[in-house]
C-alpha cells in the first residue's frame, strides 16, 4: 500500500499546474455570530458550536447557548459528544499505521487474525463488539479488508443488532458498493486489538489526541469531563444526560469539545501527522456512491443515469466535487446530537459545526454556505 500512495503522490505532483477555483471572502465573526443566532432560532436549537479553518489555520471558534436544561453556558471547552466523528479521526490514524507498514489497506483481515473471525465467540468480546459468530457459513468474510471497511462497503447493516433476528449478516459481496456500516469500522477496531495486539483507545491518544493538543479528547469517559458536559435535546425538545462511554469503540465513542476538533480539523487540512500521500489517499474518491442517501442503509442503487458521479467514499470521509473543486466531509448524528464537518481543498477551508441539539442539523447546509459559499456539499 505504501507503493500505491506514493505512486499517488508523484501523478498529483507531475499533473500539469491548474488554477483553483474562485474561492469566496469568508464572513467576518460578527457575521457568523448572526448566522448562528438565526439558525439556533429558526430551528429551535439549545446549543451549538462553530470553527472556522483558512490555509489550514483556525480562524474562528465561538460556541453559542446552553449546554444543559439548568441553562448553563455551552462553551469552546466544553465536553460535546462526537458520535460519527469519530470514524473519520480513526481512519487519520489507521492511516499512520499503513504509512508505517504495520498494516495494509487491501490484504484481507484474516491475513492479520490468528482465528477465523467467527470463531470468536468469547463473551467478553461480544459486550464490546459485534457477533462476529454471526458469519459462520459465509466465508465473504474472508475478502474484507481495511479499505473496504473504511469505505463501508462490507455489506453489513449499519449494526447488526437493528437487523430484524438481531444476527450480522453480510448483504452483498464486499467492496462492491456502498452501504453505511458503523460495524464495518468496529471490525477493523477488533482486527488492530485482536490481530495486532494494539490498544486502540491508547493509539488515539498517544498518536492523535496528545500530539493536535487535544486535551479534552477521549475515547472513553473521563471523570475530569462532568464539570463542564454538554447533556443533548432531541427533536420533540426533551434533554437527555451526556452517555458517560465505558468501551472504546471506534464508530462512535469519542468526546471532544469545538476547541479540540478545530485542532484536528486544521491539522488535517496541513497534512500535519499524515504525509500528503496518505491523506490525499484518505479523501480521494475510492469508491462511488450508487445510493440516494446515506440512512437507511442497504438502499437499491440507482440507476446508472440519476447517480452523482462526483460522489464517493473516502477513508472514513465522503468525497465530492462542486464549484469550488474538490472537497470532503464527515458528520455525526444521533437522537441529541448533531455535527458536521465539510472541507474544500483550495485554501484548505474547513467548516466544523457541533450541536448538543439534534435539532440544529437542518440549517447546517444553510450555515456551511454561508461561510463557504456553495461547494457542492451533498446533503
Amino acid at each position: 500500500m505504501i507503493r500505491h500512495l506514493f505512486a499517488f503522490a508523484t501523478l498529483v505532483l507531475a499533473g500539469c499546474a491548474t488554477l483553483e477555483p474562485a474561492a469566496p471572502t469568508l464572513p467576518n465573526h460578527a457575521s457568523i455570530d448572526a448566522e448562528a443566532a438565526r439558525a439556533m432560532t429558526a430551528s429551535g436549537a439549545q446549543g451549538m458550536a462553530i470553527a472556522v479553518i483558512d490555509q489550514g489555520q483556525i480562524v474562528y471558534v465561538n460556541a453559542y447557548g446552553c449546554r444543559n436544561a439548568a441553562n448553563d453556558p455551552l462553551q469552546t471547552d466544553t465536553i460535546m459528544y462526537g458520535a460519527s466523528l469519530t470514524k473519520a479521526v480513526f481512519a487519520f490514524m489507521v492511516m499512520q499505521l499503513v504509512e508505517e507498514g504495520v498494516i495494509d489497506l487491501d490484504t484481507t483481515i484474516d491475513h492479520f487474525l490468528p482465528r477465523p473471525l467467527p470463531d470468536y465467540t468469547d463473551p467478553s468480546v461480544e459486550d464490546h463488539y459485534a457477533r462476529w459468530s454471526d458469519l459462520a457459513g459465509d466465508e465473504r468474510w474472508r475478502r474484507l479488508t481495511p479499505r473496504i471497511l473504511l469505505t463501508h462497503s462490507s455489506g453489513f447493516a449499519n449494526f447488526g443488532f437493528l437487523e430484524p433476528d438481531g444476527r450480522l449478516r453480510i448483504h452483498f459481496d464486499p467492496g462492491t458498493r456502498y452501504s453505511y456500516s458503523g460495524d464495518g469500522i468496529i471490525l477493523l477496531q477488533f482486527v488492530l486489538e485482536h490481530g495486532l495486539g494494539l490498544d486502540v483507545g491508547r493509539e488515539m491518544q498517544r498518536r492523535v489526541f496528545e500530539p493536535l493538543g487535544m486535551r479534552n479528547t477521549s475515547l472513553i469517559w473521563r471523570p475530569d469531563f462532568a464539570s463542564n458536559l454538554a447533556d443533548g435535546w432531541a427533536l420533540d425538545g426533551s434533554t437527555e444526560p451526556h452517555d458517560e462511554r465505558s468501551a472504546v469503540r471506534a464508530a462512535g465513542s469519542m468526546d471532544t469539545t469545538i476547541n479540540d476538533f478545530a485542532r484536528f480539523a486544521a491539522a488535517f487540512a496541513r497534512s500535519d501527522g499524515l504525509s500528503r500521500a496518505a491523506r490525499g489517499e484518505m479523501i480521494r474518491p475510492n469508491l462511488p456512491i450508487t445510493v440516494a442517501s446515506q440512512f437507511p442503509v442497504l438502499q437499491p442503487e440507482l440507476p446508472v443515469n440519476m447517480r452523482r458521479t462526483d460522489l464517493a467514499a473516502g477513508l472514513g470521509v465522503i468525497s465530492f466535487a462542486g464549484a469550488q473543486g474538490r472537497g470532503f466531509m464527515k458528520g455525526g448524528h444521533n437522537d441529541t446530537t448533531a455535527n458536521m464537518w465539510v472541507c474544500i481543498e483550495a485554501r484548505r477551508r474547513c467548516v466544523v459545526i457541533l450541536s448538543n441539539d439534534v435539532r440544529a442539523e437542518g440549517e447546517f447546509s444553510r450555515i456551511v454556505t454561508f461561510i463557504l459559499g456553495q461547494t457542492g456539499t451533498p446533503w
